[in-house]
This record gives structure tokens, sequence and C-alpha cells, in this order.
């Protein structure tokens, strides 16, 4: 199948590329700068620049690859996210899961592509629901102000994926090489320096998910007959901020968290700091289990944590 990648230098692009050549596909790369650092290098992959907000630009691309499939991961997704700047810093992944994602889906139309799998969230639903969320409970109502704007991106990138018949996987956290959770990753060393605290009384739960195992569930939907909708492609082990935060602390050797009121985390962090410490609500992964016949490499984030952390506790 001849698949095109957009968004493929990123966390789980460059994931996703060597798994779907080596499974024999014929994949084009695509990029806003192409690939200057190599991390595509050797993966058989043809790499393709171009800008997704460029219609012109992003359609000329899209046409020479002439795809069957089409992979949407693109985001502008900084390394390190500041809570109190969370709307900025999601400014251009909003462009492009909206206008990009307008853009590629009317080029992969034009070229006949039959397949559209696309990245989304499994960390925006309503945090009021009973239980780790499934795929046709609502998203959050009332979020943060600042997360306004990304769930209304997600919400259309979603209704235009799915218009075409493609299917959208939320993702949970991203672990692993080139994520915050990384060895050298932003909340790693937040942790490691004793700077992430818990909250009193908060009960937010994270579901957590490795790019390794993102990257084996886009090979799987695009290898389905009768792609889904929606999945949830998470880990099996949903993990209260309790629980996630002193592990990760231990793993590392680092300082045990201090526990803080939720005024002083809203003061230091915003509303947004405040919500994901708090309300945030896990997800469900049996429907991916089920209809893709996916599981995950690490079936917890406990497992997958400590393959990527070994070795890597603090020096005294």
């Amino acid at each position: 199948m001849r698949v095109l990648v957009a968004g493929a230098t990123g966390v789980i692009g460059r994931a996703v590329v060597p798994l779907l050549t080596a499974v024999g596909h014929d994949v084009t790369a695509l990029s806003r700068r192409g690939d200057p650092r190599g991390v595509l290098a050797g993966t058989g992959a043809r790499v393709v620049a171009a800008d997704a907000l460029d219609r012109v630009a992003l359609r000329s691309a899209v046409l020479a690859a002439g795809p069957d499939a089409v992979v949407n991961l693109m985001t502008a997704i900084p390394g390190e996210l500041r809570p109190r700047r969370f709307a900025r810093d999601f400014a251009t992944t909003n462009r492009l899961r909206r206008e990009g994602t307008r853009h590629l889906l009317g080029a992969a139309q034009d070229v006949g592509a039959r397949r559209v799998v696309a990245e989304g969230l499994a960390f925006a639903y309503d945090p009021d629901g009973t239980g780790p969320a499934v795929e046709d409970d609502p998203f959050w109502a009332d979020p943060p102000r600042s997360f306004r704007p990304a769930l209304e991106a997600l919400e259309e990138l979603e209704q235009r994926t799915r218009a075409m018949n493609g299917t959208v996987l939320r993702f949970g956290h991203l672990y692993g090489p080139g994520t915050p959770y990384a060895a050298d990753g932003s909340t790693v060393a937040a942790v490691r320096a004793g700077k992430m605290p818990l909250v009193r009384d908060g009960r937010a739960v994270f579901s957590f998910t490795h790019v390794d195992d993102a990257a084996s569930a886009v090979v799987a939907t695009l290898d389905r007959r009768r792609p889904p909708g929606v999945l949830n492609i998470v880990d099996d082990d949903p993990a209260p901020v309790s629980e996630w935060v002193p592990e990760l602390a231990r793993l590392l050797d680092a300082p045990a968290p201090s526990v803080v009121p939720s005024w002083l985390v809203s003061l230091a962090a915003g509303a947004m700091g405040r919500a994901f410490m708090t309300q945030l609500r896990g997800a469900d992964n049996a429907r991916a289990r089920l209809d893709l016949d996916w599981r995950p490499r690490f079936p917890s984030w406990r497992e997958g944590f400590a393959a990527e952390l070994a070795g890597r506790r603090s020096v005294a």
C-alpha cells in the first residue's frame, strides 16, 4: 500500500515510518522541513518537505505521492508544556488540526486515497463521568478556557476524518523517546528536581501510551479491512496522579513529591495546570483490543517507565 505520513518527523511519526516500511508499505514521509536531522535515514521512506498550512504546496506533495492511505500526525507541540501558556503553545497545533487537516484531506480525496488515520487525544473526555472513558463518552463540556481552542480543533479534526470514513486514534499521554516523559524530557526533569507536587485531594487519572504502541496501532488500523471510526489507544492501567508521580520519582531516585493545596497550583500553573492534576479522566482500551486485535507492548506505564528510565537515576 502507498502510505503518506504527514507529521513524519514527530514523536509518533518517527516510530510509525520504519514500522510501515518494515511490513512492506511504500511510504512517503511528509514534514514541514523535510528531515534535516536525519531521524528517518535508513527507513526506506521518501521524505518530502511541505507546509501543511500552505494548501497549494501540500496539495502538490500529496498528488505527487499518490497515496492509497494517509496518516495524519501533524502537530507542533513544544517539548515543554507550560500550563499558563497552554493556549499559545498549542496555537499552531490547533491550526494544523483545523486548516492543515482540511488541506490534507481535500488533497487525499482528490487523489482517491481509500484510508485515513488521524491522531486524536484520549484525555479530552468530560471528567464528570464514572470510570475510564469509552469512545462514546462526551468530550469535556466545561474545560479550562485555555483548553477550549484545542478541544474545538480536535472535534473538527475528528469530524473531517470520520466524514471520509477514516479512523481517529485517541492516544493517551505519550511517553518514550522525544516526549516529556523521556529520560531527557521536561516532566522527568521536574520530578527529578522535586518540582512536581501532588495536589491535596487531586483525583486526576492519566492513561499512558508508549510511542511504539501508538505506532503499532496505526499499522494495525491500516491493515484492517473495515477500520472503525474512533478508538482509545492507551495502556491497560489508568493511573491516578497520586500513583504515577511517586513511582516516577522512585524510579529516578528523586525526592518524594510534596503535597500542596489546589489554590497553590492554581497560583503557580493556572486553571489548566490545576485541571491536569485534579480532573483528568483515564480511558478504556477494550474496543481497540477487540476491533484491531491490538495489544500494547507495555500493558502498564509501570513497566514502560522502568524500561525507558533504566539506568537514569539521579546522581547523589
